[in-house]
C-alpha cells in the first residue's frame, strides 16, 4: 500500500488483507476521501504543540494526519479487531499511543493529566452516531481540560447542537453542548465519502470550549434535570413537564411562582427558554 489510506484502494486493500468485517454495533463508516480528512484536520486546528485524542480511530485513516500534524495523538479504539491493522498502519509515526478501550468507560482526566501534564487536549473524532450524545456529553460533564472538539457527527445532531429557542431541532443536546462550548459547524460530508456507505449525510462540527460559563448557575446539575423534564415531554408546557419527573421534586405552586418571577407564564412551553432562562429557573427552585 503506498501513501494515505484515504482513498477507496487503499481503504479496500488493508481490509482485505486482514478480512476485516465491519461491526454494525461498533457503527463503523471509513473515510475515504482525502481532501475530507485533511480539512477535518485544518477545521480541528492542530499545531504540533497540540495533544490529541481521536475517539474510534477505525483502520488509522485520519489518525495518519493528526500523526503528522499534532505533536502527540493519543487513538481511542473499542474493536480489538483493530488493533493489529492500527499498528501496521501507524507503524511509520512515533507520536502515536494506541488504547484499547471503550471510551465511554476511560478516565479521560486521568489520561490527560498523565500524557499532557494536566493541559488542555483537542478531541477529534468521527464518532458513531448511536454513542455520540454519551461520549459529548462525558467529556464535558467530566471537566476534562479540553480546548476543542471537532467531530464528524450525523447532519441532524449538528444542526441540533447549534440551533436556538424556537426551533423545531432546539432541545437538551443544545442547550448542554451551548453551554459548555461554542458550536460552529465547519464542513458537510456527503454520505458517499465513506466505506461503507451511510443512510445519511454527516457533518463536522467544531465545540470550542468556554473560558468561562456563558451563564452562572448555583447547581449545575439540577439546571440540567430540568432541561432534561422540560424536553422529555417537549408538548406540554414546562410547569407539567416539571411536575410529572420523578427525579425532581417541586410543586406546581412552586414552578408557577418561580415562573412569575421571571415574568413568564404558567402555559409557556421549555423549547422556548434561553440557556440563562433555564439557569435563572434553577437558582429560583433551589430557593424555594
Amino acid at each position: 500500500m503506498n501513501g494515505h489510506l484515504a482513498t477507496p484502494t487503499n481503504t479496500l486493500e488493508v481490509i482485505k488483507k486482514y478480512d476485516f468485517a465491519f461491526q454494525k454495533r461498533f457503527g463503523q463508516n471509513f473515510l475515504i476521501d482525502a481532501n475530507i480528512v485533511e480539512a477535518i484536520v485544518n477545521r480541528a486546528d492542530i499545531t504540533k504543540d497540540d495533544c490529541v485524542l481521536e475517539v474510534g480511530p477505525g483502520i488509522g485513516t485520519m489518525t495518519q494526519y493528526l500523526c503528522e500534524a499534532a505533536g502527540k495523538v493519543i487513538a481511542v479504539e473499542i474493536d480489538k479487531n483493530l488493533i493489529p491493522i492500527l499498528n501496521e498502519t501507524l507503524n511509520d509515526y512515533d507520536n502515536v499511543r494506541v488504547i484499547n478501550e471503550d471510551i465511554l468507560k476511560l478516565d479521560i482526566k486521568s489520561l490527560a493529566d498523565e500524557e499532557n501534564a494536566g493541559n488542555p487536549i483537542k478531541v477529534v473524532a468521527n464518532l458513531p452516531y448511536y454513542i455520540t450524545t454519551p461520549i459529548i456529553m462525558g467529556l464535558f460533564e467530566s471537566h476534562v481540560p479540553i480546548d476543542s472538539i471537532t467531530i464528524m457527527v450525523q447532519k441532524e445532531v449538528a444542526d441540533r447542537m447549534q440551533v436556538g429557542p424556537g426551533t423545531k431541532d432546539y432541545g437538551a443536546l443544545s442547550l448542554a453542548v451551548q453551554y459548555y462550548a461554542k458550536p460552529e459547524i465547519v464542513l458537510n460530508v456527503p454520505a458517499s465519502c465513506f466505506m461503507p456507505r451511510p443512510n445519511v449525510d454527516s457533518a463536522v462540527i467544531r465545540l470550542t470550549r468556554h473560558i468561562e460559563p456563558v451563564v452562572t448557575v448555583k447547581d449545575e446539575k439540577l439546571m440540567f434535570d430540568i432541561i432534561r423534564a422540560s424536553f422529555n415531554q417537549r408538548r406540554k408546557t414546562l410547569v407539567n413537564g416539571l411536575t410529572n419527573a420523578s427525579y425532581l421534586n417541586f410543586s406546581k405552586d412552586m414552578i408557577v411562582k418561580a415562573l412569575d418571577v421571571m415574568g413568564l407564564s404558567p402555559s409557556v412551553r421549555g423549547e422556548t427558554l434561553t440557556l440563562s432562562q433555564f439557569a435563572e429557573l434553577s437558582d429560583l427552585l433551589m430557593q424555594e
